[in-house]
């Protein structure tokens, strides 16, 4: 989605906009690796995912990784706000002697499938056939495959890691370790402060609006009666709303419908009910969790603190937890933190960040 939305009902992540900025951390053409265009099947799913493999060189047997990527459909690059930061951890890790699957998510790009049906489990059973792809590769060492997940991305790895011996290890970007309903929240509120919207605005309208409404979803059984509901609570909302919260090119049913339509999705249900402790216990692999001292999408000390939290308690000590200064959900660094502030910024990942995992992955290869 393109252009601004209202700040009473800013959807999960992402805004998207249109930009001509340069981007100086894309390489470009030819690259000093192998490339090649590639499908794989999800065989329970009936859909193909279509992407892109890059090797250090055509022949030889490495180390790989798959890239997973966050809310929204999104293509292989991850490409958000006019930056491609999949494309480039791709690029910085195979310059680094690993392999790096990335796929367009179902419906998106060249893969089949419908995305507004797609849930985050279907993504991990998607994972999963990747990875089963890349044990079908010579050029793969089928015993040094991990997963780097990005926002919704690092609820995936865990789940799929928890489940699959196959992983050796996880990289997980702005990763949630708390309950989602809490990420959700804070993002609200934090966003909101950042964007300037006053305190009085964000206690009064804005957390009570979500708030009811994660409740009703959180508790709902039935899917038309919480469509019903919700398309009355945010028209309510609407209406009650101070006009300097609600954007003037943008008519009520413009604003009204795509958050209805995100709310009452089959995918938003159980996402907002996804409890990441209860899967982090469970993983027994490496683990590496970055985040950005500046993420107000997924905030990093209450997080990191989860997911570490997590992961010790179910028994595995292999964990290593990073606050990275000064940067945002993106691992850019910015100002503010504020999603308005990606497409401004011309960094598209922070190097620091890309040195973090690369050395990190380096040491789990070994």
């Amino acid at each position: 989605m393109e252009g601004s939305i209202s700040p009473v009902f800013p959807l999960i992540v992402f805004i998207f906009y249109k930009t001509s900025i340069n981007r100086p951390q894309e390489p470009s053409k030819p690259y000093p690796y192998y490339t090649e265009e590639i499908t794989f099947k999800n065989n329970d799913s009936l859909v193909t995912l279509a992407g892109t493999l890059t090797l250090p060189t055509a022949a030889g047997n490495y180390p790989a990784v798959i890239l997973i990527s966050g809310s929204g459909a999104q293509n292989r690059d991850e490409e958000i706000s006019g930056h491609k930061p999949f494309l480039i951890i791709s690029d910085h890790l195979t310059k680094h002697g690993i392999a790096v699957l990335r796929y367009d998510d179902r419906g998106v790009g060249k893969s089949t499938g419908n995305f507004k049906t797609t849930t985050t489990i279907d993504f991990a059973s998607d994972v999963v056939s990747a990875i089963e792809f890349l044990k079908t590769r010579k050029e793969i060492n089928k015993d040094k495959i991990g997963l780097i997940g990005h926002s919704e991305g690092g609820m995936v790895a865990p789940m799929v890691a928890s489940n699959s011996k196959d992983v050796s290890f996880i990289v997980l970007l702005a990763g949630p370790g708390i309950e989602i309903m809490k990420v959700l929240l804070m993002q609200q509120e934090l966003i909101a402060r950042a964007d300037g919207i006053s305190e009085s605005d964000i206690k009064e309208f804005i957390l009570p609006v979500h708030k009811k409404a994660y409740r009703m979803i959180s508790m709902s059984t039935d899917g038309r009666t919480l469509k019903t509901d919700l398309a009355r609570l945010i028209e309510q909302s609407y209406d009650n709303s101070p006009a300097e919260l609600m954007p003037s090119e943008m008519s009520r049913e413009k604003v009204v419908s795509p958050q209805l339509d995100k709310w009452s999705s089959e995918w938003f249900r159980n996402f907002l009910k996804y409890d990441p402790a209860s899967i982090l216990e469970k993983v027994t692999c490496p683990v590496l969790a970055l985040n950005g001292e500046k993420d107000l999408v997924v905030t990093p000390k209450e997080n990191l603190s989860g997911i570490s939290n997590a992961i010790k308690k179910g028994g595995n000590s292999s964990v290593t937890i990073k606050e990275l200064p000064n940067l945002n959900h993106l691992f850019q660094n910015c100002e503010t933190g504020s999603p308005a502030e990606y497409a401004k910024i011309k960094e598209t990942f922070s190097p620091i960040a890309l040195k973090e995992m690369a050395d990190w992955i380096l040491k789990q290869v070994e």
